[in-house]
């Protein structure tokens, strides 16, 4: 569409320099409307100074004369809707071929930077499953904006720097007193009580004895607080690696904050008239007694949207969460022109504010989008998973993963948009029906891979397969596996990985239909033993059916199956 607009332009039919971001063409919702629909006289006519339909017609005539388009008709008052031939169809089969793992790959990206911030759990102890979504969807949207052309870094952020951590310590110290032969009872109120914190206990005791037993707590908190959290980011790592997550950067918090980092943008807000010293409002409703109004340094988020301007520092002079978090994202954004956080839905009070912040540090250069995801509710047979003893309170990832499989954790994670309720039901997402799409899928590419097996066996020779040979049937089984690039760049820019699977399972499920219209009729079967043209023919779209299916579950951080047990 894009060489026919440039071509109108050049003959004087359209003025230069039209906005075309609106034009789009993609297949029309209804398909016997044909295979691909345009807008371009919708929404090019009025800057154009021009009626819709008389625009319409000149593009219409533009495209009848491609060898691709069999026909051109327009709808309405403007609408255009192409049919391609079936050799163009055919060569697109030929194409997907050709470039197999880079099929839908594109450079629609034009090596963007884009920093993709996910998981960053509190590293107080073990991966649980409500960290299992946002791990998911953050790793799977950073391989899918690399396959559309960005570069992309995947970075966990490590909250070390607040009270969290130096109860992380003194939960550890008990430990500790316990590996030394102390009894200590039941953990109390406050602390963490998981046995996973009994190793790192060990092995300060081995490391220091008695020396801290009785200490007080100003002696040893510093390094039961460092020692503990780089235990348990070891931990977090390793059940990371169980869903094959890998981050290429660990920011600490505490390192930032050492770093003068918080102070550094202050200053610049400060000198940008973004931060200013003053009163916060009074809580709304009924007034605390001890509420008393305070100057803090004010960052004017209302500037950016946000409803009220938010303190950076507390009273006694330490940072807000807010402050530190600012402060964090103006690190990020000095090495990447994007950024992404994958949040849980709890945290969505906090978006407005992050987004003023980040607008104003990077003078709103810098596209940030904040993607909440929602928890997933564990069920066995219908019913609660009870919690893990290990734990303490707690169902972890790495007995999740060991139980059902890290593909089956990774797909089933991406079957629903981030933000909508999803079940994780031991059973189902295991159970082999088509209303498991983990299993509709993967059942699609062992069949097409059986195929390949069967004929080896039967020792069939294929001659070069003859696509003009290709049915109707066929034929839109190749229109829809087209799409596959359209989708991977939709979800790109949109930041949607689930998009991907929505779409595998539609192609399985067209895939699936194709192969049992032979379970009727012997002469529909993909392998048609008395004859070579027509299996080599079907047994080439199949294979390709099988490349995309790989490329789609690649981007998903899924192995396809090529037999199921």
């Amino acid at each position: 569409m894009a060489d026919i607009l440039d071509a109108m332009e050049e003959a004087g039919e359209l003025p230069a320099g039209l906005n075309r971001k609106p034009v789009t063409v993609e297949p029309p919702r209804d398909l016997s409307h044909g295979d691909l629909a345009t807008n371009a006289a919708m929404v090019l006519a009025k800057p154009a100074g021009t009626n819709p339909r008389a625009l319409a017609e000149k593009i219409a005539a533009r495209l009848e004369a491609l060898d691709e388009v069999a026909s051109v008709s327009i709808a309405g008052p403007g609408f255009i809707n192409m049919t391609l031939t079936p050799e163009t169809w055919a060569e697109e089969l030929r194409e997907i071929e050709r470039l197999g793992s880079d099929y839908g790959r594109s450079d629609a990206g034009k090596g963007v930077t884009v920093n993709v911030e996910y998981v960053s759990a509190n590293p107080t102890g073990p991966m649980h499953m409500g960290h299992c979504r946002g791990a998911v969807v953050g790793d799977a949207l950073a391989t899918l904006l690399e396959y559309a052309g960005h570069k992309v870094i995947r970075e966990y952020y490590i909250n070390d720097a607040g009270g969290q951590v130096d109860v992380l310590a003194r939960s550890v110290h008990l430990r500790y007193r316990e590996a030394l032969g102390e009894d200590i009872g039941e953990i109390p109120e406050g602390l963490y009580p998981g046995a996973y914190l009994v190793p790192v206990g060990h092995k300060l005791a081995t490391h220091y004895g008695s020396k801290f037993v009785d200490a007080p707590e100003s002696e040893w908190l510093v390094l039961f607080r460092k020692t503990a959290v780089a235990d348990m980011m070891d931990m977090i790592r390793d059940d990371l690696a169980l869903l094959g997550i890998h981050h290429d950067v660990f920011a600490s918090e505490a390192e930032l904050q050492a770093a003068g980092k918080p102070d550094a943008a202050e200053k610049w807000l400060r000198e940008h008239d973004l931060v200013y010293d003053g009163m916060l409002e009074a809580p709304k409703g009924e007034m605390p007694e001890d509420w008393e109004p305070v100057e803090l340094p004010l960052f004017r988020s209302t500037n950016y949207g946000d409803d009220q301007d938010r303190p950076i520092k507390k009273s006694n002079g330490s940072w807000t969460y807010f402050g530190a978090d600012m402060a964090y994202h103006y690190q990020k954004a000095q090495a990447a022109d994007q950024l992404i956080d994958i949040w849980g839905a709890d945290h969505a009070g906090t978006v407005k504010r992050i987004q003023a912040a980040v607008a104003a540090l990077t003078e709103g250069k810098a596209r940030f989008d904040v993607k909440l995801v929602q928890m997933v509710r564990l069920l066995r047979d219908g019913e609660p998973v009870k919690m893990s003893k290990r734990a303490g309170n707690f169902v972890t990832l790495a007995d999740v993963v060991r139980e059902v499989g890290k593909d089956v954790v990774r797909f089933t994670m991406l079957t629903r948009k981030a933000d909508a309720q999803m079940d994780f039901d031991f059973a189902k997402v295991v159970e082999a029906s088509k209303d498991n799409p983990v299993f509709y899928v993967n059942y699609a590419h062992a069949r097409i891979s059986s195929l390949g097996r069967r004929v080896a066996e039967a020792g069939i020779d294929l001659p070069e397969p003859d696509l003009s040979r290709l049915g109707t049937e066929e034929l839109n089984l190749i229109k829809l596996a087209a799409q596959f690039p359209r989708i991977v760049d939709g979800a790109a820019h949109n930041r949607e990985p689930h998009r991907i699977s929505f779409y595998l399972n539609d192609l399985a499920s067209a895939f699936h239909s194709w192969w049992n219209m032979g379970n009727d009729d012997p002469s529909k079967r993909i392998i048609v033993v008395n004859d070579v043209e027509t299996t080599s023919v079907r047994l080439s779209l199949a294979r390709q059916i099988g490349q995309i299916i790989r490329n789609g579950l690649m981007l998903m951080g899924v192995e396809a199956l090529s037999e199921m047990q």
